[in-house]
């Protein structure tokens, strides 16, 4: 093989196993070509995300993707490497972001990744591989369940829970930027953080039950999940009646729909999609500077078990990022 030619394989993180962060292994994979309309993004940084730690563990997106071996991760940032027939909104060497192929397998923990072009937009200028990186299915499901699910309107009070980690943390913003009046659920330590990027009101869930300081909102982001502590059913008395709440994490249970029923509360389960549009509208926010995005640590990608400890941990703000070396 001559200089010119790329390389046949690549690095990547794979796991052969279901379990803790210690089935993440460095290994090698076939480089992958582009089909007609996909293009090949030569990938400088992957976001981590919480379904990238459940599906690891055999739950979260582990019933679409199978048994192992698999390359985790849908959040790519990155430049674009090779465009496919058919091509006509990106070209070689752009720089590009995106959520591929979710829920479907986008091996993101990965040198290279191929996907629909228009799964990718543009990256904004100034912003860097690593904070690119940590926008995509945060943001994705922060705007689909405010905007296409929630159908926030301005003047109306938006609860977020879970509000300074990765989807949290976007929707405080996001919500401030559709005109609503932002309640952001949070340790105290994220109080004046969290004020400073939209919320009106802050409660710390640490102190207080954060049911009996909030009513009539007209929509709930809950980003908690059911759980020992049942967030999600604890939320729909924070609703006016015929208010909805949107359960991300865990979807909505026989004791939730119970609980919304007898208070006159719509509810909805979310899955978020990959989204041009959406994601042609938050790169649009991110170039004005209308929102930011929060970056916790950034690891190396033969670093990503301890990635994903860190992420578990559940105390991060914004996104764990892995920087992917070629």
């Amino acid at each position: 093989m001559n200089s010119e030619s790329p390389a046949r394989t690549m690095t990547v993180i794979t796991q052969n196993a279901f379990g803790g962060p210690d089935v993440l292994t460095l290994g090698e994979a076939p480089r992958p070509r582009p089909l007609a309309t996909e293009v090949l993004v030569r990938v400088e940084a992957a976001g981590v995300n919480p379904v990238d730690w459940k599906t690891r563990a055999g739950s979260g997106m582990a019933g679409v993707l199978g048994e192992p071996p698999f390359i985790l991760g849908w959040d790519v940032a990155g430049v674009v490497e090779e465009v496919g027939f058919g091509v006509t909104t990106l070209a070689v060497g752009d720089r590009v972001f995106g959520m591929p192929w979710f829920p479907r397998s986008a091996g993101a923990y990965a040198q290279y990744v191929t996907a629909p072009s228009r799964q990718f937009v543009k990256m904004p200028e100034g912003l860097s591989f690593e904070e690119a990186a940590a926008v995509p299915l945060a943001a994705l499901t922060a705007w689909q369940a405010l905007v296409d699910t929630a159908h926030v309107q301005s003047g109306q009070t938006v609860v977020v829970t879970a509000a300074a980690g990765g989807v949290g943390h976007f929707a405080v913003q996001f919500a401030h930027q559709l005109g609503a009046r932002v309640i952001a659920v949070a340790s105290a330590r994220h109080h004046e953080w969290l004020r400073a990027h939209g919320a009106a009101e802050v409660v710390d869930y640490t102190q207080t039950r954060f049911e009996d300081e909030i009513s009539g909102a007209d929509a709930v982001i809950e980003l908690v999940g059911g759980g020992p502590d049942d967030t999600t059913r604890r939320a729909v008395s924070t609703l006016r009646a015929g208010g909805i709440l949107v359960a991300v994490p865990g979807g909505v249970s026989a004791p939730v729909v119970k609980a919304a029923a007898e208070a006159g509360v719509r509810t909805s389960a979310f899955l978020v999609e990959p989204d041009g549009a959406g994601m042609t509208a938050i790169a649009g926010m991110l170039a004005r500077h209308e929102v930011v995005v929060e970056v916790a640590e950034v690891f190396e990608l033969a670093d990503a078990a301890r990635a994903h400890q860190s992420g578990e941990t559940g105390r991060t703000r914004g996104k764990i990022v892995l920087r992917v070396q070629h």
